[in-house]
């Protein structure tokens, strides 16, 4: 099935925002994992924290004027939940680095069979650097990577990764339009699948070997 790019954003972010519990601390990512805020359900009390320094980040403002100064790590508009708070960079990465999150959600260039991953740089691409991310995946308790399957039919989901590292080992849980996929001891489990995909689309998609069910779940999407 051909998804448009929006599509796919909305399925990942929904699925995500479903692994969200009452009371967690959670950090999500720049680009798509910020749209997870947009589906986190009404009666699933978070408290969302910006790397930029804040936390009780609500949804996207949709009628913030241009020069809005609430904006997540992305600059992005976003709205505030009751109790909302901003403080400094010094602050934000102590709640990091001191492991007082829950759960980081963030997006990825390449995601190994081994849990690695690297989602900072191309080589020979500028980057500035790679931000909070190497923070993010050691200082949160869970790590859950929400990114499309493949970069124009180049899979994302790999046996090794073969750009550098962010993270070894960090990664908990990967999500993509396409399927959910948790890492465990002996490799990648396929956990859900998302039903307008067949089991042959996944492992044709994908160059990581795959621990498959015998009873295979419906992506709740």
């Amino acid at each position: 099935m051909n998804l448009s790019k929006d599509q796919c954003r909305e399925i990942i972010a929904r699925r995500v925002a479903q692994e969200l519990n009452e009371g967690d601390v959670i950090t999500l990512g720049i680009g798509l994992p910020t749209e997870v805020a947009n589906y986190i359900p009404h009666d699933v009390h978070v408290i969302t924290q910006s790397e930029n320094g804040m936390v009780g980040v609500g949804s996207r403002d949709l009628n913030a004027p241009e020069n809005s100064k609430v904006i997540n790590a992305g600059g992005i508009a976003v709205t505030t939940r009751p109790g909302a708070a901003y403080f400094d960079s010094a602050m934000s990465f102590t709640i990091i680095r001191g492991g007082h999150v829950d759960a980081t959600v963030l997006g990825a260039l390449q995601v190994d069979q081994h849990g690695n991953l690297a989602n900072w740089m191309i080589p020979g691409a500028f980057v500035p650097g790679m931000g909070g991310a190497m923070d993010l995946v050691v200082g949160a308790k869970r790590v859950i990577i929400a990114m499309e399957h493949t970069n124009k039919g180049t899979p994302r989901i790999v046996k090794n990764c073969t750009i550098p590292l962010t993270a070894k080992g960090e990664v908990d849980l990967i999500v993509t339009e396409r399927c959910v996929l948790e890492v465990v001891p002996e490799g990648l489990l396929l956990k859900e699948i998302n039903p307008h995909f067949s089991l042959e689309d996944i492992i044709a998609s994908t160059e990581a070997d795959l621990i498959i069910p015998e009873q295979l779940q419906k992506m709740a999407i």
